[in-house]
């Protein structure tokens, strides 16, 4: 097998990763949640979730992906119902966030205030911080058809294509990383009006 056929199975597959799960989980589109979730966190503990939430996001997505299609072939469930049934979910989301009323100032104070801790920063950057608040059902949804469309009759084919998955996923945490550490900075000169519109934009999106 010569190696730039491995390099562009490897390509295609990490281009496919990334396009197919980086809309969906759309990390600006929830930074401002995540400023809004931790607006009275200080600086340490905003970056030790941040960095719990990308690695969480990791592990999901990656998991997803190589395992996603034997659980749903245990349970007879097809990929294209799963493809229908996260667009279903990936729209009722996104219809919620965009016509959904502003949280009251006092609501953000009580949700910031269980994130307080290191603690409760362990527990909670799994659920809700990353399940479902980050990557939820659609995005996992989008990873398992990512690994259904991996699969070659090539062994070797195969292995290049979750390598360059596996390296998609990868980006896609190291992104969300990277966007909610410095999600305050980045969308402070929007204010608070601009934080609303910008996540009904992205919901619209």
């Amino acid at each position: 097998m010569e190696i730039a056929t491995l390099a562009l199975a490897f390509g295609k597959s990490l281009l496919l990763a990334l396009a197919a799960v980086l809309p969906i989980l759309n990390p600006p589109a929830s930074a401002p949640v995540f400023v809004n979730l931790t607006r009275e966190l200080d600086g340490r503990t905003r970056r030790t979730l941040a960095t719990r939430i990308g690695i969480n996001v990791v592990l999901m997505l990656s998991g997803a992906m190589l395992i996603g299609t034997y659980v749903l072939d245990f349970f007879g469930v097809s990929i294209p119902i799963v493809r229908v049934a996260g667009g279903l979910i990936v729209a009722f989301t996104a219809w919620n966030l965009l016509y959904a009323q502003q949280v009251v100032n006092t609501d953000k104070a009580a949700m910031a205030r269980s994130l307080v801790d290191d603690d409760n920063v362990r527990i909670q950057a799994f659920y809700p911080m990353t399940f479902p608040l980050t990557c939820g059902p659609g995005s996992i949804s989008a990873a398992i058809t990512v690994g259904a469309a991996l699969h070659s009759r090539n062994w070797t084919i195969t292995g290049a294509n979750f390598a360059g998955g596996l390296v998609g996923m990868a980006l896609v945490g190291l992104l969300v990383l990277l966007t909610y550490r410095y999600a305050g900075r980045l969308l402070r000169p929007l204010g608070d009006v601009g934080l609303v519109v910008f996540l009904r934009l992205s919901a619209f999106i």
